[in-house]
């Protein structure tokens, strides 16, 4: 793959808008094992968003 074909990876900032979460929330999920995979990039955390999107559709295939 050619890297103009990835998506830019997320902030925690990106993610706790498109899950309409507070960034609080985020980091508290992490502390419990849950919530969408992130990945420690030096200090700063990053997120695949085709992995935040398919964590979120699982929730909704669960509460199905």
């Amino acid at each position: 793959m050619e890297a103009h074909q990835f998506e830019p990876l997320w902030t925690v900032n990106d993610v706790a808008i498109y899950l309409n979460v507070p960034v609080h929330t985020l980091y508290g999920w992490r502390t419990k094992n849950y919530g969408p995979p992130a990945r420690r990039i030096g200090k700063h955390l990053r997120y695949l968003p085709s992995e935040v999107r398919s964590w979120f559709e699982h929730l909704l295939e669960e509460a199905a």
